[in-house]
């Protein structure tokens, strides 16, 4: 036991409030562990900044954040569509609505590298292949927009 309660062992996590002095720096020293809990997806560690007093999880920031649905499912969704299934597809396989899936790969959007890792790991694709998926993904969100800009003209 330290001065003040545990000693910080977490050397490579890092705060995730953008207003301590620390934030995304690791090894300070500043973070120590806070109990965990448990999720459908396993148990999830807890940590506190002694900088700012943030409390934050190892998923904060990630793709899996606040994700209700089985890791497994997710990612199982994102090889099918890789593998060039069609959403409505994929909805109708794994027993979700077809929203669920538009919102796993908006997620999957805006942690690209994250979810390239992994399917790079999973299914053993090229960086190349990936860029393709993302560009039809960026497209499909263009084409949404644009649908839904004429829709509220009055055109649609």
């Amino acid at each position: 036991m330290g001065k003040r309660g545990p000693k910080p062992k977490f050397k490579n996590v890092a705060c995730t409030n953008a207003k301590c002095k620390h934030y995304g720096k690791t090894g300070r020293g500043n973070i120590v562990g806070n109990g965990t809990y448990q999720t459908q997806n396993g148990r999830v560690r807890k940590f506190i900044c002694r900088t700012c007093g943030d409390v934050f999880n190892d998923r904060e920031a990630t793709f899996f954040y606040n994700l209700r649905t089985p890791e497994e499912k997710v990612i199982l969704a994102m090889k099918l569509l890789f593998k060039g299934m069609s959403l409505r597809a994929i909805a109708d396989v794994l027993g979700v609505k077809l929203d669920t899936v538009r919102g796993w790969l908006r997620r999957g959007a805006e942690h690209v590298e994250e979810i390239n890792d992994i399917l790079m790991k999973e299914i053993k694709v090229s960086k190349v292949e990936l860029d393709e998926l993302w560009t039809f993904v960026e497209k499909k969100r263009l084409r949404e927009w644009q649908m839904k800009r004429m829709k509220d003209a009055g055109y649609g």
